[in-house]
């Protein structure tokens, strides 16, 4: 009896050894990460994630410039709206799992609050925040006269024509969610979703494989607007061809440097020293965020020097398509009138209220679609 349970346990274990290798070498062949770190990120809370992909630093600016703080520190409203009942704010930042929250009035920090151990030099995801990095290097290159809105994605990366629509994509079109690509943002929950094209896209460690394995087309180019995160890594992958540099480097002399960013910022990759995971993945503490929401609210500029072009910050603040119900252009969100906010996943918010001169970030990890009501809380404090 003895001899059958040792040879049976000896047979699990071996047959577990070989089910791990199975699935690692399936992993491997698919361009994943290798299973521990594909359990790793996939069930880490979502702030976490900044610490476990291979990155790419973005220094802090040689000139750093702390934000300014008011005289007074802000009382705001003992409750607000939520889902049409009135709870207190620290319930809605409890409810939203909210991990950083600043308020910025005319320029000085009025509100800033953080959850417990969450410090303020923390590096915080942003997920899509990112793309509007991407928009702005782009405008940058447009301005300079190195890019043209009505560049096709194969003029720069010829190996990748189909012989299909895919070919006449535009630059306008990528920036604007008009490509058509067959790549939808349809994030999955829990293991069963990381085989859609979006989980792959995030979790791949071989971003040219990806997107020489996801050429289809699902409308025509420019028919119609459906967001889809594989056009801005199509951008970034074209400011690349086009600079000869890497993502998270231009993003530091171009921006991060001139807003005079205090801390070090990541940009995720694919894998370690590899590509940009353009879309997504640009990490950074929250008072370097408010400084990209001042970036906004000065038109483009810090002191004398115009980061973001004129014509671009134009371009930036004015709506071209309706996605879920908000206006959108080249990679900003304008749920309301003079508003300009940047959007991540699980409620990464740069909010800036032109009007009134309001900037509000909320950097979090819910993962219950709730956007529209926090945005409409956003709102009722910029008064």
């Amino acid at each position: 009896m003895f001899r059958f349970l040792t040879r049976t346990v000896r047979f699990l274990i071996s047959l577990l050894i070989l089910g791990f290798i199975a699935v690692w070498a399936l992993l491997l062949y698919v361009r994943y990460p290798d299973p521990i770190q594909v359990y790793k990120v996939g069930f880490a809370q979502p702030s976490k994630t900044a610490y476990l992909l291979p990155s790419r630093d973005v220094p802090a600016s040689a000139t750093p410039t702390p934000l300014l703080m008011s005289d007074k520190v802000e009382v705001l409203p003992s409750t607000v709206t939520w889902y049409g009942n009135a709870i207190s704010f620290q319930e809605f930042l409890d409810k939203t799992s909210t991990n950083a929250f600043l308020i910025l009035r005319d320029g000085k920090v009025t509100y800033e609050w953080y959850r417990s151990g969450v410090a303020r030099d923390q590096r915080l995801p942003s997920y899509s925040v990112a793309k509007t990095i991407i928009s702005i290097l782009a405008g940058q290159l447009i301005a300079e006269g190195k890019l043209k809105e009505s560049d096709k994605l194969v003029d720069f990366y010829p190996e990748l024509k189909t012989g299909t629509s895919f070919d006449s994509i535009t630059v306008q079109q990528l920036l604007d969610m008009q490509s058509g690509i067959d790549v939808p943002d349809n994030y999955p929950t829990g293991p069963s979703g990381w085989g859609s094209p979006i989980a792959q896209m995030y979790a791949t460690t071989d971003m040219n494989y990806f997107l020489r394995g996801h050429r289809k087309m699902l409308f025509e180019p420019g028919s119609k607007g459906d967001y889809r995160s594989v056009d801005t890594q199509y951008m970034g992958m074209i400011i690349r061809k086009i600079t000869g540099k890497d993502i998270a480097t231009l993003a530091h002399d171009r921006i991060w440097e001139p807003i005079g960013a205090e801390y070090l910022a990541t940009w995720s990759l694919d894998k370690k020293g590899g590509i940009e995971k353009a879309f997504c993945c640009f990490n950074a503490a929250a008072r370097d965020f408010a400084k990209l929401g001042l970036l906004i609210k000065n038109q483009g500029k810090v002191g004398n020097i115009q980061v973001i072009p004129i014509g671009w910050m134009k371009r930036l603040s004015t709506p071209v398509e309706q996605l879920d119900n908000w206006g959108y252009s080249a990679y900003m969100w304008h749920p309301y009138p003079n508003v300009d906010m940047m959007l991540g996943l699980h409620e990464q918010i740069v909010y800036t209220d032109n009007k009134s001169g309001t900037i509000i970030v909320k950097l979090s990890d819910n993962l219950k679609d709730d956007e529209n009501e926090t945005v409409a809380v956003l709102k009722s404090l910029t008064y």
